[in-house]
This record gives C-alpha cells, structure tokens and sequence, in this order.
C-alpha cells in the first residue's frame, strides 16, 4: 500500500473533500480518486460511499481507519526518530573507550563538543582495548578512543596523543621517595600485570625487554584498580597510568608513581572509526571535533600523579 493513500484515505475519512486532499499533496483529484479505488481493491471492501456531497465511511471503512490511524502515528513517530539520529544537532553519538581514558580524555571531549553542539546525546561504554575494533566492525559504536593500533584495514585511527606511564611502588619501598626510575633498576623485582589479552601487558614486557630483562609476574589482575591495590599491599611492582579507572582508589595515598626514564615509557592515545559505515552527521561532527582539537593541541592535559 501507498503512504501517500493511506493518508489521502486518512484526509477524507476525517471530512476533507477529495480535491482539499488533491491540493495539499499538489495532485490532481482524479489522481485522489484513483488512489483510493486502488485502496480499496486491494483491501478487497468498499471503503467509502457517497453521501450527499461527502465521502462517509463504510462499516469496513471504519475499522480500517482505527488501524491506519495507529499505523501512520507509529510512521510518523518513527520517521521523527530517525531525523533526530541523523540530524547532527540532536542526534546520537556511540563512543567506546578504553577505561582509564574516562576520568579525565573522554570526558572533556565530550564537554568542549557539547558547547556548540548541546543538543546531541551520547551513550558510552567502557571496552578493553584490543575488543574496540570489532564493536566498530559491527556498528555498535561509531568511535572508539583506544590506545590500540589495529592492522585491520577496516579501521581508521587518527592519533590524538602519548600518554606516560608509571612505576608503581608500594608507600614504603625504597625507591618510593624517588624523583623518577631507570626501569633497569627494578629488574630483579616481582610485577602485578593485566591478564591477557592486554595491550598494556604487552607494552610492560616489550618496554622490559629493552633494557633487558623479562618481568618477573608474581599477580595477574582483571583491571587497574586491582593492579595498584595488590601494589599498595607490597605484593608487586607495576607499570600503570596515572589516571584511575574506576571508584576512588583506596590504595592512592600508599603508593608512589614514578616517571620512567629509560625506555621512554609512553602509550600512544588515538580516534578510531569503522572505514567501511559511514558515520551519520552527529557522529561525524564528533569525530572532526576530536581530530580538530588534537590538530590544534587543545586535547585536555594528562594528568601527572601528586607526590
């Protein structure tokens, strides 16, 4: 069936007269006339008899009109909902990022985009690096924030920033009052790592093999939260960020990050986005507004660790 019909059925069912209904929708009324033979023909009932100088409903006609009346609100609604995704002042932003980047990059992100753009929603999800491709490979978000490099070619990255890392020591240990770490010196210590798969693990161990040794793993954690709490209990070395992942961490004010300084001990922060879907305006606009602020160095400061 016709949309245009449906609702030319829907006009005169309501008492506008079949050439009222020709000029609002720029046809001729014969044109009206025959859409509605067609209606009815393929409903297989009259629709609508002549009354006087009106069209009226018929018994049949009349319960069709119940229905179309639901099934064009239920279109409308619809179509209305569908404009509002994709008009970019007001539609819907999918972001995943990796989960120490939410205290302080993502935020601020969204923030200075919404200055301009208020009326966009977001909805957010917290993902492990290396599970951010395939969420952009099946649509779910429209742009991860990872420190993650994909080889797929599916994927688009655009790179935002270094981010540095840090040893973690526990309060007490004996490099705890240092100003910085050689992460030779701690060769021979135990480390609290992330379970594999980990991006971050694979960086520790790579970052520990060049200035030779192999890291001795004496916990492995689910998260970074957990990590720095196994540290705070003098149960491990580790190599973290310095921004925190989750609740308030209890175990801050009993350990110490210290800068690295041989290797240089740096991940790199970057913008990806599905190469094969086109991303719907609001979307778009987010993804420039990311690009645009690392171009123009305005990308929020990374944090630094009080001592």
């Amino acid at each position: 069936m016709e949309t245009d019909v449906l609702r030319w059925f829907q006009h005169v069912a309501d008492g506008v007269t079949v050439t009222e209904v020709g000029e609002r929708y720029w046809v001729s009324q014969s044109a009206v006339s025959r859409g509605l033979g067609r209606l009815e023909a393929e409903v297989g009932v009259p629709l609508l008899h002549r009354g006087g100088r009106a069209l009226r409903l018929t018994q049949a006609g009349a319960v069709f009109k119940r229905q179309v009346d639901a099934m064009l609100l239920d279109l409308d609604d619809g179509l209305a909902a569908v404009q509002q995704l994709v008009d970019p002042a007001t539609g819907l932003v999918a972001v995943a990022f990796q989960a120490s980047l939410g205290a302080w990059l993502v935020p601020r992100l969204i923030g200075s985009f919404r200055d301009d753009h208020p009326d966009v929603r977001f909805v957010l999800g917290q993902a492990r690096d290396e599970f951010v491709p395939d969420m952009l490979d099946t649509g779910k978000v429209d742009v991860g924030i990872t420190t993650v490099r994909t080889a797929d070619p599916g994927v688009r990255w655009q790179s935002l920033m270094s981010e540095q890392l840090y040893l973690a020591v526990p309060g007490a240990h004996p490099l705890a009052d240092r100003a910085d770490v050689r992460l030779s010196e701690v060769s021979g210590e135990r480390f609290v790592v992330l379970r594999r798969p980990s991006p971050l693990r694979d960086l520790v161990e790579q970052l520990c093999g060049q200035v030779g040794f192999t890291p001795e793993v004496a916990f492995e954690a689910e998260d970074l939260p957990t990590v720095r709490g196994f540290v705070a209990s003098g149960l491990g070395l580790a190599v973290v960020p310095a921004t925190e992942d989750g609740p308030a961490n209890v175990a801050q004010a009993v350990i110490r990050l210290l800068p690295i300084t041989d290797p240089p001990a740096l991940r790199e922060i970057g913008l990806a986005w599905s190469a094969e879907r086109q991303l719907l305006p609001s979307a778009e606009a987010f993804r420039q507004h990311v690009v645009d602020q690392a171009r123009a160095q305005r990308l929020p400061q990374i944090p630094t660790p009080s001592r």
